[in-house]
């Protein structure tokens, strides 16, 4: 392990996570701040994006000026 635990930043949410990033701590970007996520070996084969969710979704909006048939 690594005697100091800084927080190592990245806008790369594509990226797979491999068994060498276990232990580290990355702030992923979320579109609109980074969200530190603590590396596991359960996540090891995963994207990182998948430990930052991007929006709540709310549903679709109805759109009252469609055609009728």
């Amino acid at each position: 392990m690594r005697a100091e635990k800084e927080i190592i930043v990245t806008w790369s949410r594509a990226s797979i996570i491999i068994p060498t990033m276990i232990g580290y701590t990355i702030a992923i970007h979320n579109r609109k701040e980074h969200l530190p996520i603590y590396i596991t070996d359960h996540m090891v084969g995963h994207k990182l994006g998948e430990f930052a969710p991007i929006l709540n979704f709310w549903g679709h909006v109805r759109n009252e000026n469609r055609s009728r048939r």
